[in-house]
Order: structure tokens, then sequence, then C-alpha cells
């Protein structure tokens, strides 16, 4: 088995980084995992005794939407932790870049110490997410790579087209283990006697709480929603844009903003229905495969990956991005339809639970590193 340094550039859990955990726990004894700030991501990995550290002392202050003159501000950060990755890289077989920032760390400690670089593509590089300046460093740096990772077919769709080299691609979904997703558990969440809508990502203007509340306006009385997760980088407006939305719309007895929390699984189980609704396309939507493993009924925006995910009618419903009337009466749809609805669920759980095991998607990574380092 081969010796990986995994590298991410934030401590927080995001999809990213929690699909890098379960690759992480099958090289446990040939790998490390270097972050680039300390954070929730670090525990969790030490949890899972995979070996971690954390090799810069603040975040790197460039965005996905900055351009040019913020990289070169940033040499001064960037220069030193290279160095510092391309010195450890040596002990090891390859570098693993996990996300962009770990690309660019990557790219340049490959050169030096003359490793292997594989690149996890899990973003969608198109305008909506990435500056012209980001987009074209992306492109350029993964093309020197033995191999890219794409988390969707709409992943490796954008980054060919953004200039990427398709014979370096291989698309392998994120995997689940399926386990933990049968339990029977639920967690109290204060809405009783209302026909639940579950929303679970960080707060984020793409990934669309707002359309849901304003969805919500259209929507009987009986039904409420919970919003699970926090402003992970800086986003703290658009909370209280959210906030103030909720005054506006009189929506303050039938919604609940809960935070970040470890008990995704059985708040999913409380809800009656999940709703993904990312304005922009989504690189593969890790929520959109926990609610059908969980047995609830999906309704996703239909852009990205998410009709890799869902087939419409069959395993669950896709709307107009951005789109909250649309939503609204798919919801509404969903409520007074029970038992379709729950047939349709059924169907999605048996689907993700044959497709997107864990142990699968694992022996294709295996495979590919196998074959390309």
């Amino acid at each position: 088995m081969k010796k990986l340094l995994f590298l991410d550039q934030t401590g927080k859990s995001g999809g990213a980084e929690l699909c890098l955990l379960d690759i992480a726990k099958n090289y446990r004894s040939s790998c490390l995992v270097g972050l680039f700030e300390d954070g929730d991501f670090r525990k969790r990995l030490e949890q899972h005794h995979i070996p971690v550290r954390v090799l810069a002392k603040r975040s790197i202050a460039v965005r996905k939407s900055s351009g040019a003159i913020a990289g070169l501000m940033s040499l001064g950060q960037l220069i030193p932790l290279a160095v510092r990755v391309a010195t450890l890289s040596r002990q090891y077989d390859a570098i693993y870049a996990n996300t962009q920032k770990a690309l660019v760390m990557g790219a340049i400690a490959s050169r030096f110490s003359h490793r292997s670089l594989v690149y996890h593509l899990h973003d969608i590089l198109s305008p909506e997410h990435f500056s012209n300046t980001n987009r074209r460093l992306a492109v350029l740096l993964a093309n020197r790579a033995k191999l890219v990772i794409a988390n969707s077919q709409a992943s490796r769709d954008a980054f060919i087209t953004a200039g990427g080299n398709p014979a370096l691609v291989e698309v392998v979904y994120n995997g689940f283990e399926i386990e933990p997703y049968q339990t029977e558990a639920r967690s109290p969440i204060g809405l009783e006697g209302r026909f639940v809508v579950g929303h679970f990502s960080r707060l984020s203007p793409w990934k669309g709480q707002h359309v849901l509340l304003e969805a919500l306006k259209y929507c009987d009385e009986k039904v409420g929603a919970i919003f699970v997760g926090d402003a992970l980088f800086g986003e703290q407006d658009y909370v209280q844009q959210l906030q103030q939305q909720v005054q506006q719309f009189g929506l303050g007895d039938r919604v609940k903003f809960l935070g970040f929390r470890n008990d995704i699984i059985s708040l999913m189980k409380s809800c009656d229905l999940v709703a993904h609704t990312s304005t922009a396309a989504e690189p593969f939507g890790r929520v959109i495969v926990e609610a059908m493993l969980c047995g609830k009924p999906t309704i996703a925006a239909k852009a990205g990956a998410a009709p890799e995910l869902i087939d419409h009618g069959i395993n669950g419903w896709l709307t107009t991005p951005s789109d909250a009337k649309e939503l609204a009466d798919m919801i509404e749809s969903c409520r007074q339809n029970s038992q379709e609805t729950a047939k349709i669920a059924a169907i999605a759980q048996q689907q993700a639970s044959q497709r997107f095991r864990l142990t699968e998607t694992n022996a294709q990574i295996h495979q590919y590193l196998e074959a390309r380092l």
C-alpha cells in the first residue's frame, strides 16, 4: 500500500474533509494528514487514530474569488509552508491534495521533492465558484498531477471545459458507511405537530437556505423547517439575512436554526423530508445521499451532480435552482401524497445503499493509485 501525505486547507469539517476522513481510514497505518489550520477536523481524525499534523499557524487568506494580487500578497505565508510540505513529503510515496489550496502547496512540494501528485477534485471549476485566476491556476497545477479524482461527472466535465486533461481524470463518488444510517434513533427538534423539512449544510448564500425560507411562505402553515449547520467561512452577514427573512415572513414559530451538530443522522430521521437548495451547481451533494440512506424523501436543486444522484420521480425530486415557488409546490406534493412519497423514499434508500458503499469507493481509489503512481 502506498504511503500518502494527505493535504487539506481547513480544520473545519466540510464535505471534502468528511470524504478525506473516510479515505484516510484505509491508509491510517501508512499516511499523514497535513492541515493548513487547526479545528474540529483534526479532532475527528485523531478519534479515528489517523496521524495528523497542523502545518500552518494561521489559515491562508486567499479565497476562491481572489485574484492574482491577493495571491501575490500571500506569498510570504505560502512559501514557508510549501518548503515545510516539500520536506515532509520526502517520507511518502505521493502527495494527495484534497482541496485547491492544498493543490497549490502540493504541486510546489511535488516539484522539489520529486513525489507524485494526486488531486481530489471536490469542486466545479466554474465562474460561479471561482475567479478566473483561481480556475486557471487549478487547471495548470492539476494537469501536472499523476491522477485527478473527480467526485462527480459534473466536476469532471467542468474541469475538462476549463482546460483540464481528460486522460488524468477518474470519477469516484463519495462513499458512506451504511450501517450508521440503519439506526432508528431520532433527535428532538421542537417542531412537534408540523411537517418538518430538513436543510443540512453550512450557512452560505450559494447553499440556498434563503430559498427554502421563501418557499415556506407558499406552503401550508403546518410545514416547518430546521436548518443544521454554521457559517464556516466568514459568512455571518448571510446568517443575519436569514434571521431577518424569518422575521419578515413571520416564520418564527415554524423555523429552527440548530447550528453545527454531530447527530446528523438522527436529526434527518426526525424530518419528514430533506431539501437541498443550492443556487449554483453542486459538485456532489453528500446531504442528498445521506437523506436517501436515512430513507427520507429528498428534493434537490437540478444543477451540477444532483441529476446524477436523483432520477426525478423515481428516487427523489429535482427542482429549478432558486425557484422557491416550485420548491414549495414539490414540498406540498410530498406532504399531501404521503404513501407515494414513502415508496419513492424506500426505493432511494435501497439504491443508495448499493451505489455509495464506502468499501467500493476505497477499492476504486486504491486501484487508481496503484495503477497511476
